[in-house]
């Protein structure tokens, strides 16, 4: 009985436990069909959250292409090795294995980490090779992935350096015709999602939310072909003349097209420790200079034009020297009294200068604004200088007699191409075109043609036994162009041993087809003759251009002298 009475007491207490056990299962079991049924999408969206990511797509560049569709410039796909700082902090301890992947000190990783660690990206490194991307990826580090991008690729390298020009680490165009058609180049880059572990790694493609989208191709008027060979012709000048730099542009006579545009010194686009900015300044449209007597063929054009003169009129450069105030202006030698073409054949400055001043300064002026000297000449290129171009009202009769042998006046050696073409293509200036054309556009005519068929005549002359340019000629062709020597100014003044030696020609003369002007700066060793320095590299440059573009010879006598 006392055991019954003893017992009594706690008999009830069972109740409250069984109670309180059914009711927190009576939860649990609630709080699981809330969580898996009502609540069920709210959790998945976190945990989505998460674990999916946005991951950006890298879209390639476009093609850039010679005018035969020979690549000059690609995009090649590589890896780029990125991280989350803070994830790596906070899971990893060990830096080493990465760091030796990466090539760096351990300490020196864990640094940079440190100072980026509120980040979610970063860059470990850019563009890497796919060996050292394989051995990242083999580490399986949380918080480390590889990431797919495009690095541009040229590959003629320096060939067609200034041309091109190059892009940043980012794809995005910098110099040369990548800058300028930057916008047309560029690719869009789009955007997929992605499932993640916990380690950062993809587990999961879940599709594209938009897909990226490829740069445009774009087809230069460049050849592939004589772009090397001009390339080739210069550098070999440059350092056999020790020269400080050199030019070579060559047009197409009919359409305006740039056919080739080389420099020295160049650097190579694959490599950014050579890109100095000295090396990458497309020298022959940002860099001007005072083009001497490649000028006087717009002076004698000039004279023809004001109907003051004829092929034929006689100009007395007795004794060789002229005095115009308290100037005096110097021919090599007394060349006595000469017609015009002997004026261009033998370049005589006095010649030149007598007829600036028979003719009125705007005369001057005009005829020389009509070719394109003081603008730009529509390459597109950014930084492309127009030149130096006075007012006439503003010139003295100095003035007036230096502009016509080419001192007082800076050009370009596009610019100065380009007003060659006009005189090649029967006086009709065009705007100059990297862009391969369909079709040779419409120029404007800037001199009549007998006026453009004298004055070519009398270039042809300067190439022939007698003239400045007789290294210029071209076996089985016949040659217009023109010699300049040019006193280079240093620190404001002419310098007595720094020049400028420049050829500017065509062929064939009867009918060209190619323009050509070679400048060479600062040739040392004392030759500095642009008959003797540049000359021979217009030679060998055109030569080769015409039997590569299969252009029929026209000069049998030339033939014929080869042959013997």
């Amino acid at each position: 009985m006392s055991k019954k009475a003893n017992a009594a007491p706690y008999s009830w207490r069972r109740y409250p436990v069984m109670f309180a056990l059914f009711a927190v299962m009576a939860v649990l079991g609630w709080r699981a069909v809330d969580l898996h049924v009502f609540e069920r999408e709210f959790l998945q969206a976190q945990a989505d959250a998460r674990h999916i990511r946005t991951v950006p797509l890298s879209a390639h560049r476009g093609i850039i292409s010679d005018r035969r569709g020979r690549p000059l410039a690609v995009s090649t796909p590589v890896d780029s090795i990125i991280a989350n700082p803070k994830q790596l902090l906070a899971e990893v301890e060990d830096f080493l294995p990465l760091a030796k992947a990466l090539g760096i000190k351990s300490k020196r990783l864990r640094k940079i980490l440190e100072q980026n660690s509120e980040r979610e990206f970063f860059y470990l490194r850019r563009h890497v090779n796919p060996a050292d991307a394989q051995k990242v990826a083999e580490l399986n580090m949380p918080g480390v992935d590889l990431q797919r991008e495009y690095k541009r690729y040229y590959p003629d390298a320096e060939v067609a350096a200034h041309v091109l020009g190059f892009t940043d680490i980012d794809d995005v165009g910098q110099e040369g015709l990548e800058r300028a058609y930057d916008d047309w180049l560029q690719g869009r880059s789009g955007k997929k999602r992605v499932l993640k572990d916990r380690y950062g790694r993809v587990v999961e493609d879940l599709g594209y939310i938009s897909e990226p989208q490829a740069g445009n191709d774009l087809q230069l008027s460049i050849d592939r072909r004589l772009q090397y060979l001009a390339y080739r012709e210069l550098k070999r000048a440059v350092k056999k003349h020790k020269a400080r730099s050199g030019s070579v542009v060559m047009l197409d006579a009919r359409t305006g097209e740039v056919l080739a545009m080389v420099n020295q010194p160049a650097f190579n686009p694959n490599d950014r420790s050579s890109m100095r900015g000295d090396w990458y300044r497309n020298r022959a449209v940002t860099d001007v200079f005072e083009p001497g007597s490649t000028l006087k063929p717009f002076t004698v054009a000039a004279a023809l034009e004001s109907g003051l003169f004829k092929v034929e009129s006689k100009i007395d450069t007795t004794p060789g020297y002229w005095r115009v105030g308290a100037n005096t202006i110097r021919d090599h030698r007394n060349y006595g009294v000469i017609d015009l073409p002997t004026l261009i054949q033998k370049s005589s400055n006095v010649g030149a200068s007598k007829l600036a001043l028979a003719i009125s300064a705007e005369q001057l002026w005009s005829t020389l604004d009509a070719f394109g000297f003081g603008e730009v000449s529509g390459s597109g290129l950014q930084g492309e200088s127009a030149g130096v171009l006075g007012e006439p009202w503003r010139w003295r009769d100095i003035e007036r007699a230096t502009i016509a042998y080419g001192y007082g006046v800076s050009v370009t050696p596009l610019q100065l191409a380009r007003a060659y073409s006009a005189l090649a293509d029967d006086g009709m200036l065009k705007q100059v075109s990297f862009i391969k054309l369909d079709e040779a556009p419409i120029g404007k005519r800037v001199l009549s043609s007998k006026t453009v068929s004298d004055v070519r005549d009398m270039l042809s002359k300067v190439v022939l036994p007698g003239g400045t340019g007789t290294l210029a000629a071209v076996p089985g062709y016949q040659v217009a162009g023109k010699t300049g020597t040019i006193k280079k100014v240093v620190n404001g003044s002419y310098g007595s041993d720094a020049y400028l030696s420049v050829f500017a020609g065509m062929a064939p003369a009867n009918d060209p087809r190619l323009v050509t002007v070679v400048l060479i700066e600062e040739p040392k060793g004392g030759e500095y003759y642009g008959g003797i320095v540049a000359a021979p590299v217009f030679s060998a440059v055109t030569e080769g251009a015409l039997r590569l573009l299969g252009i029929v010879p026209d000069s049998v006598t030339t033939v014929a002298q080869v042959a013997d």
